[in-house]
């Protein structure tokens, strides 16, 4: 096909079109039917260009032109239960199931890094005396200090708004900070560790490990994880600015963002569910076997939710990314 003889044959089709979508809603019912025909037309050229002559330049023009015809025609989508449900039984699950191999490793080097610092606070004296004065540490660690009463210091319902605010906001940084090569999300995921490892060796050192796990084990399961998915996704989404794969860059961006958004809203249910463990579970005159088998059972069931539904969705194809009605076309790249 020639492509000079297509587009002037054409041309006046395209730039017809182009003017109606100027107008606005300024139009006649003969002119709306008008550009119903062109938007028609002009998506069938477009696909001719794209099998028989893709010339990059005319082919993005010509997208761009589409792209602007449907959204007129078809109009704005509003957002109905619908959407609503796909997010948290498919889009949701799904792009922390397509992460797993993200944030599971982080959650392993995160958790040994923890444990470091813990036996490192646990084994020296010295460190112990550069976090706080003896009495201060004792003050933490004894029955009934610090430590034990931080859970029962607030009123419940306060307390655990509080708590999932405050990693709600930890988890939606670890997200969109990866946009800056995943620096900053390193540095937010070494502070929390950090003070989970401070404190597994002042306990461990006063010898109440065993009450720090048990205070910590309810809700810390499902809270971590959280956290570690969000790193994880974070982490991800810096290294697609290194290695954007067979898309343009700002291309897989852009698809990474909007599933890092999405995962935000997600996992701030998920802190929201960990929350109310934290203020009502935690504080509970529950043994602690019973709050921490309550614990283990919501990280069992978040876990099962991703693996089984977020599984079934990936290998479906949802990459928790907007549906592809709702998404700008994207244009095409010369090879």
């Amino acid at each position: 096909m020639d492509i000079d003889v297509y587009v002037t044959a054409h041309r006046a089709e395209w730039e017809r079109l182009d003017h109606l979508l100027r107008q606005g809603g300024r139009l006649t019912g003969a002119e709306a039917d008008e550009l119903v025909a062109l938007y028609q037309r002009t998506a069938t050229h477009l696909s001719i260009i794209r099998s028989s002559a893709p010339d990059p330049q005319l082919t993005a023009r010509l997208t761009q032109l589409v792209a602007r015809a449907r959204a007129t025609v078809t109009g704005t989508r509003r957002a109905s239960w619908h959407d609503a449900a796909r997010f948290l039984t498919s889009g949701f699950p799904a792009a922390v199931y397509r992460s797993r191999h993200w944030w599971i490793p982080t959650a392993v080097l995160s958790t040994l890094l923890a444990v470091l610092i813990g036996w490192w606070t646990a084994a020296h004296p010295e460190v112990q005396a550069s976090i706080g004065a003896p009495a201060d540490l004792r003050e933490m660690t004894r029955p009934g200090g610090t430590y034990e009463t931080y859970y029962s210091s607030h009123p419940a319902a306060s307390f655990a708004a509080q708590v999932w605010t405050n990693n709600a906001q930890a988890a939606a940084l670890c997200l969109v900070l990866g946009a800056f090569l995943g620096i900053p999300v390193l540095a937010i995921l070494f502070l929390n560790m950090l003070n989970v490892g401070v404190a597994i060796g002042l306990m461990s050192s006063a010898g109440r490990l065993d009450v720090f796990l048990g205070l910590i084990l309810p809700h810390g399961l499902l809270e971590l994880t959280a956290v570690f998915v969000a790193a994880g996704t974070g982490l991800r989404l810096g290294w697609t600015l290194v290695d954007p794969g067979p898309t343009t860059r700002r291309a897989a961006l852009a698809s990474q963002g909007r599933a890092a958004l999405g995962m935000a809203v997600g996992l701030a249910l998920v802190l929201f569910v960990s929350g109310l463990i934290e203020g009502f579970v935690t504080p509970s005159g529950l043994p602690t076997w019973a709050r921490v088998t309550i614990g283990v059972a919501a990280e069992l069931a978040f876990l099962l939710y991703v693996y089984v539904l977020g599984g079934r969705a990936a290998r479906a194809g949802d990459t928790g990314d907007l549906a592809t009605p709702d998404r700008s076309t994207e244009q095409p790249t010369a090879a």
